[in-house]
């Protein structure tokens, strides 16, 4: 397939997740058009660092420096007591500077278009948009983008967009809900955590077990042909193998999940995500996806991959029956600060436990790779060190490797 780069199909956004300040400085440092982020209200991420509005200015001013946008999330599902205080939060992220916001509450969005009319409404995933007449509908009501529901294929997505005219943003990678586009009531039911409001309790990742109501004592394990008990345990989505399908569809925007996920996640991601599409758009007649991008996709902390709707609706390869946990094939240790040319001294914040001599692999914002010795460690007081084991410890190490601000330091793991 030839991507032709017109109107239909310029270069999609590149949309990343930010749950903290660092972590939104690393995903556009990295490469990416534009982050999500939630406040410390109204969002469905009430566990992340979150942003109050100051820091939300501060993110939207950082942003913008680099030509790039940031988005703010407002997609719980409002009950009653939501509403008063609503309208003077909207206005203060429209204030701040923000380029939208992403909603999911029909109330929200009415409340919104009143309160705070100059801002572009996006409609979140959570409102289970899966057809062409939602998105039309949506359009007509006067938003802007709509992010489509999880449960969609390529070839769906596609026909939405031939007959619509707004924008359409599509998840392309990171973790999936057991209810995919996270209209969930298992954590409210069970612990009181409401998923839509932001609690998640994330019970579709335990291990359960069968109890009969006459015999209390008794537990019965679930089994699936003998493989574990996590019959709810979704694995991740990547869409990299289909990313020049989505964009020769029309999509505007290819976000990827992840706002409680790591620094290492967020930055390993995009920089993969951005090389692709920017070696997609450079040469679509020869693009093809690389194996040291699905290597990179591997270092971080995910659960086994798959694609989702994107061909056909999972079966139960989908799930993950043995365990809830995460694998990943490197560990992140460090992030760099500063390089002192005249020195020839690499500062480093400690991220986790690393000793002199070892030999680590770096990533930097521009996207390359190469290695690190650390030698001549030193604390910050200048007293030579073997072990940098304080959790964010500040070091320095002796190299003629010049290295750029944020990038990140990792070594495969035992």
């Amino acid at each position: 397939m030839t991507v032709v780069l017109n109107n239909k199909n310029k270069k999609p956004e590149l949309l990343a997740p930010a749950g903290s300040m660092e972590k939104l400085r690393i995903a556009l440092l990295y490469g990416a058009d534009a982050v999500y982020i939630g406040g410390t209200e109204f969002g469905l991420r009430a566990y992340a660092s979150n942003f109050d509005i100051a820091e939300i200015a501060e993110a939207a001013a950082f942003a913008h420096e680099l030509g790039k946008k940031v988005y703010v999330t407002v997609n719980i599902f409002a009950h009653n007591n939501d509403i008063e205080r609503l309208s003077d939060y909207l206005r203060e992220i429209a204030a701040a500077g923000v380029d939208a916001i992403i909603v999911s509450d029909l109330g929200v969005f009415d409340i919104a278009r009143k309160t705070v009319p100059e801002l572009a409404l996006h409609i979140s995933t959570q409102a289970n948009t899966t057809n062409w007449a939602s998105v039309g509908a949506w359009e007509s009501l006067g938003a802007e983008r709509v992010v489509l529901a999880r449960e969609l294929s390529l070839k769906e997505i596609a026909q939405i967009k031939e007959k619509t005219n707004i924008e359409l943003e599509v998840f392309v990678h990171g973790a999936m809900c057991i209810s995919y586009s996270g209209r969930c009531y298992l954590s409210s039911y069970l612990t009181g955590r409401d998923g839509n409001r932001g609690e998640c309790a994330q019970l579709c990742r335990w291990n359960y077990e069968i109890i009969e109501a006459n015999r209390p004592e008794q537990s019965f394990s679930i089994e699936e042909d003998e493989r574990g008990t996590y019959i709810m345990n979704s694995r991740d989505l990547c869409l990299l193998e289909h990313l020049q399908t989505l964009c020769e569809s029309g999509i505007k925007s290819l976000k990827i999940e992840g706002r409680m996920k790591s620094v290492h996640y967020v930055a390993t991601v995009v920089s993969v995500y951005r090389k692709a599409l920017d070696e997609l758009y450079g040469a679509p007649d020869t693009f093809s996806v690389k194996k040291e991008w699905r290597e990179e996709l591997e270092k971080v902390s995910h659960r086994p991959y798959f694609e989702g709707f994107a061909v056909s609706k999972p079966d139960q390869s989908g799930q993950v029956y043995t365990s809830s946990s995460y694998i990943q094939t490197h560990d992140f240790v460090g992030i760099v600060l500063e390089y002192d040319s005249a020195a020839s001294l690499l500062t480093i914040e400690q991220r986790n436990r690393v000793r002199e001599g070892e030999v680590l692999e770096f990533l930097q914002p521009d996207g390359t790779h190469g290695c690190l010795i650390l030698t001549e460690m030193r604390d910050e007081g200048g007293e030579y060190i073997m072990v940098a084991n304080r959790a964010q410890q500040i070091f320095t190490v002796k190299t003629e490797q010049v290295l750029a601000p944020y990038s990140l330091l990792r070594r495969k793991s035992i």
